[in-house]
């Protein structure tokens, strides 16, 4: 069997392994090249045939931007002045969750998908996990001008929203929106390394991991503020969301689009914490099991 990196030697100490690993990942940057190829294609092969194309990365969120609008403004009619308009505040969550979630989920599965690869002698596996949270970030960021036009829509009155009094206008803090990105970047290649690698030793995960992340998408901040009275009155529930890192990512993207304001920097800086300990924790787990990824995918 062919693998994809130089022999271990047995009896690796800990700190020996964390000493190759920290060298693995340092060599991650020499294969940008190799980074961003796999990225480019694997955003080529997701709209190969369409007659769009990549048109198609601004067709899907401002389509998704039009529903919420048509659902939460005129249908169910929400009316929280903080979360005014709501389809508005619901898509300033729901894009960077997307990216996140399809990131995970997407890169649980790359190992095995790329099995080809993997197996080919000093191929970078490590990189594999990184292509899908990247090519999920181009997407994000690609819906992110749609977002932008939505509120500059709902910043000036016209026939078709006389009744919208938007309070939260686009300011400066927006600038401060790569920062939040950084921060969700880490800890998203972290998870990334964490479940590709062990989605092959337990296959069962890839199943666990949908609906987990489904579960994890409502317990974060995102179809609803943190002072709804619900989460609120209740210090269990606030401890909980308090809790999960993406609660502040969430909140950061809040801040600097929805309302406009500063995000809580503390909060956000402990996550930016977390998120690195994550990616260390994540990639070391990888790095421990990269020998065995050839025979068992």
């Amino acid at each position: 069997m062919i693998v994809n990196q130089e022999p271990r030697f047995k009896g690796f100490s800990f700190f020996n392994r964390s000493e190759y690993m920290f060298k693995n990942l340092a060599t991650l940057f020499k294969y940008r090249s190799l980074l961003q190829t796999l990225v480019s294609r694997e955003l080529k092969a997701r709209y190969r045939g369409s007659f769009f194309g990549f048109l198609w990365s601004f067709f899907n969120p401002m389509l998704l931007m039009l529903v919420y609008s048509l659902v939460f403004s005129y249908i169910l009619k929400q009316q929280n002045p903080e979360t005014t308009p709501y389809s508005l505040y619901l898509f300033c969550g729901i894009l960077p969750w997307t990216w996140f979630a399809s990131s995970v989920l997407e890169a649980s599965n790359s190992l095995m998908i790329n099995s080809g690869l993997i197996k080919k002698i000093l191929f970078p596996a490590e990189v594999l996990p990184l292509v899908n949270v990247f090519a999920n970030l181009v997407h994000f960021l690609f819906g992110l001008p749609i977002l932008l036009l939505f509120f500059i829509y709902y910043n000036y009155e016209t026939p078709l929203t006389p009744f919208i009094a938007y309070q939260h206008p686009i300011t400066w803090y927006i600038l401060l929106l790569p920062v939040v990105m950084l921060v969700q970047l880490i800890f998203t290649a972290g998870l990334g390394f964490l479940v590709a690698s062990l989605s092959v030793h337990f296959r069962d995960l890839q199943s666990i991991l949908g609906n987990l992340v489904t579960f994890w998408f409502f317990a974060t901040p995102i179809i609803y503020p943190l002072s709804m009275p619900g989460v609120k009155d209740s210090s269990f529930l606030k401890s909980l969301l308090h809790f999960n890192p993406m609660t502040h990512v969430m909140e950061g993207y809040q801040s600097c689009l929805f309302y406009g304001r500063l995000f809580d920097w503390r909060a956000l800086g402990n996550t930016f914490l977390v998120s690195v300990a994550l990616f260390f924790i994540g990639y070391y787990v990888f790095d421990k099991l990269r020998d065995t990824f050839p025979e068992e995918v």
